[in-house]
Parts: C-alpha cells; structure tokens; sequence
C-alpha cells in the first residue's frame, strides 16, 4: 500500500471516524484531537495485513475514545456548573439520503441524548455508539472492544434499558421545533411573558453551560414562570449589536446569538406535546469556537 493510499484511505473516513468519536466525547476538540492520534497510529501501521481499513480504523479510534473519556471525566466532576455537549453543525447532506437513518443520527447527537450518555460508562457508551447510532454488529464491536459477542449484547441491553429510562421522550418533527424556535425568539424578543409562558411547558427545565466563563445561571432553573421570567430578562439584557439566526445544531433548529461577529449564545428548545419542555444555553465560549457566526 502506497503512502498516498494510505492517507487518502483514512481521509475517506476521517468524518465517519470523526463523527464515531464526538458521540463518544462530547466535544468537537476532543474527538479531532482522538482522530489525529488514530492517524498518527494508522500512518506507522503494517498496512499489509488489514483487510478491512474501516474496521480497522474504528477499533483504533474508538479505544482512544475510550481512554480519553476515562481521563476527562476527572475534569468534568469539577466543571463549575452543568455540563452540556459541545454544540455541532448537523449537515448530513447526500450522504444520508434515507429520512429514517438520519433520524437515528440526528436523535444520536442531539443534546438530550449526549448528556444521558455522559451517565454510561465509557465501554457501554462505546457499545451504545456503535450499535445505535451506526448499527454495528455484535460481533464486530465484540473484536473492536476486545470482548466477547455475549459481554457486549448485555452491554448493550444495559446500556439500552439505560438511556430508555432517562432520555425525555420529545417530538423530533423538524417543521414543529422550528415553527417552537420561531415563535420562542418572538416572544423573548418581545418582552411578552404570556407570549412565552404559552410555548413553554409547565414543568419546563433551562439548563446553562457557561463553565464558569460567562454570566450563565449555575443551577438548573425549572418551571415555566422562573424559565419565562428568566429569559425575557436576558432578552431586555441583550444589545444592539446582537444578530440572532437559526442554525441547525446537533440535529435540531437552534439560535445562535453573536455579538461583534463572535458567537456569543447557543439556546435550542426540546419539544414535546406542542410546547418547549427543555432549553438549553451554551455560553462557554469553549464551547462555541466551532459555531458559524452567520
């Protein structure tokens, strides 16, 4: 294999590698960093007996997942305030012409699910990625993970039961969260607290993730009345110079909010039953490097 093979090969992969490693992560950093590393591997590897490259490649990347993952959750225990997921652009394009399978990832990588992930342990989140998201077979995650296909069907039935049990159940029709995203940026923009109470759940949550680096609420706010007053107050806050557009992020219509040029805020509405049962803002600016500003 020349060496021009050998990278346009992982270059063929690098998104799907990519995409395997920040539903592992959470963070677009994280994952590049862990595809890097995979290439770095690959690059020195004796290409002559792999017969199967993105089998290969997967197994690589997905074991430095894994140990990356192991490492960050030391650090995330003493993030100040909730942790939320790295916001990234969900632009499948031609690639997933199938409406059901971009379904699955969109849901796979939306914010809802990632932060139920962070609750797996870093081998069933693994398992989890490449059953449910990427439709693995048993017995191939069984040779990338090193175990047996009987360990990792109960792997993924526990991992499964897991994130059942805690992922909100939510609409995921895209014509109903924009038209919600829509109406929510009228009413936070008017002033009009009926006009937002009317959008929001009663038992609606807000979760903010500023890391400590921005004026970010650091306790989960909930109920429609604390939710809907909060807001309008940032709405009244915000200057001028303030563009607000909607992009898709992580498989759903989101508002990102830029000041001068740098993204500045990333809210998007969870919905369910017709009305916002969660909002999540992103203001860590960390975490809002990678998101267009127009």
């Amino acid at each position: 294999m020349t060496a021009d093979t050998v990278t346009e090969l992982f270059e063929e992969h690098r998104p799907f590698l990519t995409g395997v490693a920040y539903r592992m992560l959470g963070r677009v950093a994280d994952a590049e960093d862990v595809v890097q590393e995979a290439w770095l591997r690959w690059s020195s590897a004796e290409h002559e007996g792999v017969r199967e490259p993105r089998a290969f490649l997967v197994r690589i990347t997905t074991r430095l997942a894994i140990d990356r993952l192991r490492h960050l959750r030391s650090r995330r225990e003493a993030y100040v305030g909730p942790w939320l997921p790295e916001p990234v652009v969900t632009a499948f394009g031609p690639a997933v012409p199938d409406s059901e399978e971009r379904a699955v990832l969109a849901d796979s990588v939306s914010l809802a699910v990632l932060v139920v992930l962070e609750s797996l342990s870093p081998l069933e989140r693994a398992v989890f990625v490449l059953r449910e998201a990427f439709g693995f077979p048993y017995a191939e995650i069984g040779t990338t993970l090193d175990r047996s296909e009987v360990a990792v069907r109960q792997l993924a039935g526990r991992a499964k039961r897991h994130v059942e049990e805690r992922k909100p159940r939510y609409d995921v029709d895209p014509a109903v969260r924009r038209d919600l995203t829509e109406r929510f940026l009228v009413a936070a923009s008017g002033g009009d607290l009926e006009q937002m109470l009317a959008l929001l759940a009663p038992d609606v949550r807000m979760v903010s993730d500023s890391g400590g680096k921005a004026k970010a609420p650091r306790r989960i706010i909930e109920t429609a009345d604390k939710v809907g007053r909060f807001l309008l107050a940032v709405g009244h806050e915000r200057s001028a110079a303030t563009k607000v557009r909607i992009l898709e992020l992580n498989g759903g219509p989101a508002l990102v909010f830029s000041v001068d040029g740098e993204v500045d805020t990333v809210a998007q509405a969870d919905v369910g039953d017709g009305v916002i049962r969660c909002v999540y803002l992103i203001r860590n600016p960390d975490k809002l490097a990678g998101v267009p500003a127009e």
